[in-house]
């Protein structure tokens, strides 16, 4: 293991123990190479950057763009490439992987259709969703949250808000389970999944269009801008990246929301007794620290330097590939008073949760929604939830950007009705 000349051992990256608590390893990171350069498990080389006032400026320089394309030569000479926007760049064009001029007519026209009022009207299914899983294994006393809530709330409520038939949701939860078990990975059932996916929504999109209802696909049809519209193949690119990027970080603020709880009685039990008031405040500033302590995007998406640039004194050359460490930037103590305390009644919480600047997650409304309501409920109902297994034996879903349990088994007392 390297060492710094102070002795101090440089931690080890990307390996199972890292996953499973990468946070000491940021920590360092910030105190002695805050804009790092690594060899990605892909044999990719890119850059770090781990210290909050670095990252936001990062995620809004215009310099960084999310285009692969701009990806240097350097990082294909060994034939590894590793960037997932490289090997899908023939299957979609999506706002997380285009720029300025046409990512912003491509928000413009998806904030008209994807808008707070819609999402603010979804609030009762979402609560009724969330019920129905509930009622699934509330009578045992003991469920798996991330197979049998974290996982299914999120992606059914996404096909409800886009409009997929209740007959095909199935078929959607299989697609997203392979693609989420596997990191969104090109190969094998994956690739599979991925084309499936993107081939029904064009058809239901082809199909919508002759029949607009008041679900968010017929919302992205009607969507115009002095005469501009989503071509179909936009239309399914977008659908496509709100239904997989906004149901695995929800899947993650949920389950990781959970585990923090459990792990922080003290905190859990402010959360219970507030919600059991009826007040709102702690639950909606609860959802905000959990995104900043443990949030569940781990790096931002992939950026290359179209120019030379300077993040934190250090020079990036062009074409060099730029990952923002968001879970070690929404914990720098130059930032965050207790920096590794779960305080849910943080007011001073600017976190990176949701990204900052041009490419802020347009689905924040959603996940915020979905997060408080799934939380809220699972407390009031299962109030002695408890974990049934040691954090050590826990396994989390190794990969570069999410970070989420695989699984997360609690037990309760049984309850009919």
């Amino acid at each position: 293991m390297p060492e710094t000349p102070d002795s101090t051992p440089q931690p080890e990256l990307f390996t199972w123990e890292f996953a499973a608590d990468p946070y000491p390893a940021y920590a360092w990171l910030r105190e002695h190479s805050p804009v790092h350069r690594t060899t990605l498990p892909s044999g990719v080389e890119a850059w770090l950057v781990t210290r909050y006032a670095d990252a936001r400026q990062a995620l809004a320089d215009g310099r960084l763009s999310k285009n692969p394309a701009h990806h240097s030569e350097q990082a294909h000479r060994s034939g590894r490439v590793g960037i997932p926007g490289e090997r899908q760049a023939d299957l979609m064009t999506h706002l997380l992987n285009i720029d300025p001029p046409d990512h912003t007519r491509l928000r413009r026209l998806v904030s008209k259709a994807f808008t707070p009022r819609r999402v603010a009207e979804f609030e009762p299914r979402v609560q009724q969703l969330t019920d129905r899983l509930i009622d699934g294994f509330a009578t045992r006393g003991s469920a798996d949250l991330i197979h049998e809530f974290a996982f299914p709330l999120p992606i059914y409520a996404i096909c409800d808000l886009l409009g997929v038939p209740p007959e095909d949701q199935d078929d959607f939860r299989d697609w997203a389970g392979m693609m989420i078990r596997h990191h969104g990975g090109q190969r094998g059932g994956v690739g599979r999944a991925v084309k499936r996916m993107r081939s029904y929504l064009a058809e239901l999109i082809h199909r919508k269009r002759a029949d607009l209802g008041d679900d968010l696909i017929s919302g992205l049809i009607r969507a115009s801008d002095h005469g501009e519209h989503l071509t179909e193949n936009e239309a399914a690119a977008m659908a496509f990246i709100l239904l997989f990027a906004g149901f695995e970080t929800t899947v993650n603020l949920i389950g990781n929301g959970l585990y923090a709880l459990l792990r922080n009685p003290g905190q859990r039990a402010l959360l219970q007794e507030s919600v059991a008031r009826g007040e709102k405040e702690l639950l909606a500033t609860g959802v905000e620290e959990l995104l900043r302590y443990d949030g569940p995007v781990e790096l931002a998406t992939w950026r290359f330097a179209t120019s030379p640039l300077t993040i934190g004194g250090v020079e990036i050359p062009v074409g060099d590939p730029v990952l923002v460490v968001l879970a070690a930037a929404d914990r720098d103590p130059a930032r965050f008073a207790a920096q590794n305390t779960l305080d849910l009644a943080r007011k001073d919480n600017p976190h990176l949760g949701f990204g900052h600047g041009i490419h802020y997650c347009i689905g924040a409304p959603l996940a915020r929604l979905e997060g408080q309501i799934a939380l809220a409920t699972l407390l009031t109902r299962l109030p002695d939830l408890t974990l049934a297994a040691e954090g050590a034996e826990l396994r989390w879903r190794g990969g570069l950007i999410m970070r989420g349990l695989r699984e997360l088994p609690v037990s309760f007392t049984a309850r009919q009705g």
